[in-house]
Formats: structure tokens, C-alpha cells, sequence
């Protein structure tokens, strides 16, 4: 029998389901952002003569697992504020959610495949990592370059939306809304750097999605408790 005023046994199942999954994302975006800080630090040149080093295939299954871990983060973020953050945050949320996605693919190319390839396909190793720089290659890729070339835009408009529209929310923790966007901006700073610092960029991204990730993860316990 429900007394007026209670919740009911299957509604507090299904509050407490909801709540249990919000939280779950919210440690995906912290370990998503831990994942773009070892990438941002550690990620080598893209150069043949690394494909093959242990550093090379750790960084790219690093970037898968971000990738993944990523998404569902981001899923998360955006369903806590999705009424307040309105097609300012969901523009945001798909194309950075969208960018994640892209890199998964890559990156697992990166790590299982390249460096197989690396001694039987030079060529084709070459003209993969010549698409990161712009160089190309001989070897015709298909819709890759053209695909990783847009997701350059995803990569700085999903962040740099997300982050305006969470500052305006006022939900989540608006210094890392702030330091989402701010990171989002510094990604063009990455064609003026030498190409060994040029993956730090990923460093303020990934420090903003931990930050938001654990607050999102912090007030879901104190709801619960």
C-alpha cells in the first residue's frame, strides 16, 4: 500500500537506477579526462619510426579508452542539465560527443594496426600519419583525411559550446565550464607550437572533463545519502 506522499518501492528503484547511472558517467568523464592528460603528455611525434615503440601503441590505447569513456561521460554531463543548457549545450554535446567517436575509430587503427603495418605497408603507414600533418601520402586513404579534417572544428566548437552553455547553467562547477571552453580555444595554438608539444593542448580539456565529471559524481552521492 503507498501512503500519499511516499514514493513508491519501483519509482525509488528507478530514481535510485537513474541516479546510479548519472554517477557511473561521472567517473567515465573523470577517468576520460585522466585518459587526455596521458595522451596530451605522452603522445609521440607522428613519425614512422614510432609506430613501432611501446610508447606509441600505450598513448593510442590510452586514447581509444578516452574515446569510449568519453562518451558516456559527456551522455551524463548532458543529461544532468539537459533542460538548462538548450540547443546551445546539445550542439556542443553532439559535436564533441561526435569528435570522441571519430577518435575512438582512429585511434584504434593507431594501436592494433599501424604498427603491424609498419615493416609490411611503409607506404600506407606514411601516408596515414602524413593525414595528421597534412603532408598526405601516396597511398589513397579515402574519406579519412577529409573526415579527420572536420573533426579539427568538432573538436574546438563541442567543448567550446558545451563549455559556454554549462558556465550558463550554473549547475556544474562553472571554473571548469570555463576551463573546457578555454581549452577548446587553445587548439589552433597547436599549429604554432613544434609538433612535440603540440598534443599538450589536450591537457586543459581533459583536467575540465575530470573536474566536471566528479562534481557530477560528488552530487549524485550526496543526493543518494
Amino acid at each position: 500500500m503507498n501512503i500519499v506522499g511516499k514514493i513508491s518501492l519501483p519509482q525509488r528503484k528507478a530514481t535510485l537506477s537513474t541516479a546510479t547511472v548519472i554517477r557511473l558517467a561521472g567517473l567515465a568523464a573523470v577517468a576520460a579526462g585522466l585518459c587526455f592528460i596521458v595522451v596530451g603528455l605522452f603522445h609521440p611525434v607522428n613519425e614512422p619510426a614510432a609506430v613501432t615503440t611501446a610508447t606509441w601503441a600505450n598513448v593510442h590505447i590510452f586514447a581509444t579508452v578516452m574515446g569510449l569513456l568519453g562518451m558516456a561521460g559527456m551522455t551524463g554531463l548532458y543529461a544532468r542539465q539537459a533542460k538548462q543548457i538548450g540547443w546551445l549545450g546539445l550542439a556542443g554535446y553532439g559535436l564533441f560527443t561526435l569528435w570522441l567517436a571519430l577518435v575512438t575509430a582512429f585511434s584504434m587503427v593507431e594501436a592494433f594496426i599501424l604498427p603491424g603495418l609498419a615493416t609490411e605497408s611503409p607506404a600506407f603507414v606514411a601516408s596515414f600519419l602524413g593525414m595528421f600533418s597534412g603532408a598526405g601520402g601516396t597511398i589513397d586513404l579515402g574519406a579519412m583525411p577529409l573526415m579527420w579534417t572536420l573533426s579539427g572544428g568538432m573538436y574546438i566548437l563541442g567543448p567550446l559550446m558545451f563549455g559556454i552553455a554549462t558556465f550558463r547553467a550554473r549547475i556544474l562547477p562553472r571554473g571548469a565550464a570555463a576551463l573546457l571552453a578555454f581549452g577548446a580555444l587553445l587548439v589552433p595554438v597547436g599549429a604554432l607550437v613544434p609538433p612535440k608539444y603540440e598534443s599538450l593542448i589536450m591537457v586543459p580539456v581533459g583536467l575540465a572533463l575530470s573536474w566536471l565529471g566528479y562534481a557530477l559524481f560528488v552530487e549524485r552521492q550526496k543526493n543518494e545519502s
